[in-house]
């Protein structure tokens, strides 16, 4: 079955709310077994949220609806539906029951403008909550069925697990989509689509997409059966040949941090890793002790921002500072040797480079040099950072994560 998602709210279009609420739809639809094909978002304004639902039931067998079912006057997405499905609002006495002993129970007086809440469109069922004072709506036309739950996520959870999914099961039968994420770090998006192109475009059961962001790709394979395991099942040839491809480029899957896979190589061998940083204030470290039980194989992070903690703390000579300067190759190989001696680590990692906004030693924002020495060997690196002042710094830590990651494989 084919399902559609419309999310209600200006304050989603404004931006200053997330639409976490779709996020989750999705998952949860997708573990039914439905395909989610589309998502619209809509303002707080009837014929646009009508036009919405009738876009969407033309192209889909289920549509959800999420937000716009308060009682106040911007919640009108009673209204968009009774348009679109050509119906007027009646008011169901039994909400009103409802309702009122909701309020009796918190202790409260209902203000009037609750009884919009009353208000169902004809021929409508509804839904009423455990929680909340917003009663859910399940409309039915041509053999599709139209799902409205509140915007509150854990109003809407409660209504998707009470009464959508349930309904569903019964109306898909036994099947449910399934996903595996390959990680990888180091290779760029369009290698990693060259390599697997005639998987891409071959696969339709399993499927096979490409998500970058934040100096990684993952590469998505959903497979459609009547299990998880039978899904799975179809997943692991396609699995085997996506990692027999990417080699070494691949770090882990599905939840795997590449922090984490760092710690445990670490451990494997017995080492810990220090860490200089400049421009990124400790940021790398933070990173790396986020992940449990990193005192075994994280030693610390000496953070020298200015020259002269360069100099004092890590040893970087007079010489490099003055004539290659901090944003150097030169300096960044001094920095983590300087890191590795001070901690007493097998490894050393450093971070130096112009986070911007403004240029430094004639270097443009972006600019940043990472070094990793250890294990008989060292690896250096030029990075040339997008975005802003924050973007830049993620880039740096990013970069050096991955280079420690190559060097611990060569070692």
């Amino acid at each position: 079955m084919r399902a559609e998602i419309v999310a209600v709210g200006t304050e989603l279009l404004l931006g200053q709310i997330a639409n976490t609420n779709a996020r989750e739809l999705s998952e949860r639809l997708a573990e039914t077994g439905l395909d989610v094909l589309h998502h619209q978002v809509v303002g707080d304004n009837v014929e646009r949220i009508a036009e919405a639902v009738e876009l969407a039931t033309g192209r889909a067998d289920v549509v959800v609806l999420t937000g716009g079912l308060g009682p106040t006057g911007d919640d009108v997405t009673r209204e968009g539906l009774a348009r679109a499905f050509g119906v007027e609002l009646e008011r169901r006495p039994e909400i009103e029951d409802f309702l009122r002993e909701r309020f009796r129970s918190f202790e409260r007086d209902m203000p009037e403008s609750n009884l919009r809440q009353a208000q169902v469109p004809v021929g409508a069922r509804y839904v009423l909550p455990e929680r909340g004072t917003a009663p859910g709506l399940v409309l039915e036309r041509d053999g599709g069925v139209v799902y409205a739950v509140p915007g509150v996520p854990a109003e809407m959870r409660e209504m998707l697990e009470g009464t959508i999914l349930p309904q569903l099961r019964q109306r898909a039968g036994e099947s449910t989509i399934a996903s595996r994420v390959i990680k990888t770090a180091g290779m760029a998006e369009a290698q990693v689509a060259e390599l697997l192109d005639d998987l891409f475009e071959g696969s339709d059961n399993p499927t096979v997409a490409y998500l970058a962001g934040s100096g990684e790709v993952r590469v998505r394979l959903t497979a459609k059966a009547a299990s998880l395991s039978q899904a799975m099942d179809l997943v692991a040839p396609v699995e085997e040949e996506v990692r027999a491809r990417l080699g070494r480029a691949v770090y882990g899957s599905d939840d795997d941090l590449l922090e984490e896979v760092i710690g445990r190589m670490l451990q494997d061998r017995g080492w810990r890793v220090a860490c200089a940083e400049s421009l990124t204030g400790g940021a790398l470290g933070a990173r790396l002790t986020e992940i449990p039980g990193a005192s075994l194989w994280f030693a610390g992070s000496a953070v020298c921002y200015t020259n002269e903690a360069k100099r004092q703390v890590l040893g970087v000579p007079e010489a490099i500072l003055e004539g290659p300067g901090a944003v150097s190759e030169e300096c960044a190989r001094a920095m983590a040797e300087g890191a590795r001696l001070l901690y007493g680590a097998e490894v050393g990692v450093a971070l130096t480079g112009v986070a911007g906004p403004e240029e430094q030693e004639r270097r443009p924002p972006g600019t940043v040099w990472v070094a990793v020495l250890g294990g008989g060997g060292e690896e250096l690196r030029k990075v040339v950072a997008p975005g802003d002042r924050q973007g830049v710094r993620r880039w740096a830590v990013q970069s050096g994560l991955i280079l420690l990651r190559k060097r611990l494989l060569e070692a």
